[in-house]
């Protein structure tokens, strides 16, 4: 799919990310994920207030990183079905930011997002599903040489049906924490709220 600067071109995009050496991924951030459950994800109030707070403090610093909605393209009659209300972003871009729409889990597969970000900028990651789009971008990122952080609070995923070993639900506090472990082996860094001041600023 291809990107939409919006009120901007990719040489400022570039620009940008030239002088912050940071980006701020925002990944699937649509109406249908933070619609009150069970459409949206549980606590999906919370969680859209965490991604405010990250959304106003990266658009506040100086430098400011680079800051990219990622827009989830589903299939007809899915909840972010293209040009329907479940498939907008809940935050409106910036002039300075940029939209991409993709079809697949990483934001990286079919997207022009590997020729905005450079290898060596650090990557902020929030947003959805954390056992998918998350998951999968943070691991494309690290495998491209970039540094990413991953902020506690600041995705989430569904409660997971177990159709196998005995049935059940699997709650999505649960996968979100076993989604963290298994990227913070692989080399993602892991950050709380509270260290969100920090975040965008050199350190």
């Amino acid at each position: 799919m291809s990107y939409t600067a919006l009120g901007n071109n990719l040489d400022v995009a570039r620009a940008i990310v030239t002088v912050s050496r940071r980006v701020l991924l925002l990944l699937d951030i649509q109406v249908s994920m933070l619609a009150p459950p069970p459409v949206g994800v549980p606590e999906s109030q919370t969680v859209r207030d965490n991604l405010a707070r990250i959304l106003t403090q990266a658009r506040n610093a100086r430098p400011s990183p680079l800051i990219v909605h990622i827009r989830n393209t589903g299939d007809i009659g899915d909840p972010d079905e293209p040009n329907t209300s479940g498939w907008q972003l809940i935050f409106p871009p910036g002039p300075s930011e940029l939209v991409i729409d993709k079809l697949k889990n990483n934001a990286f597969a079919g997207t022009n997002l590997s020729d905005i970000v450079p290898p060596d900028a650090e990557i902020v990651v929030a947003g959805f599903q954390t056992d998918y789009s998350i998951r999968a971008t943070c691991s494309a990122a690290l495998g491209r040489g970039n540094e990413v952080l991953l902020i506690r609070g600041a995705h989430a995923t569904y409660d997971r049906i177990e159709v196998l070993h005995g049935g059940g639900i699997t709650p999505a506090y649960r996968i979100e924490a076993e989604i963290e472990a298994e990227l913070e082996e692989a080399g993602v860094h892991l950050l709380d709220m509270k260290d969100l001041p920090g975040i965008f600023s050199d350190r």
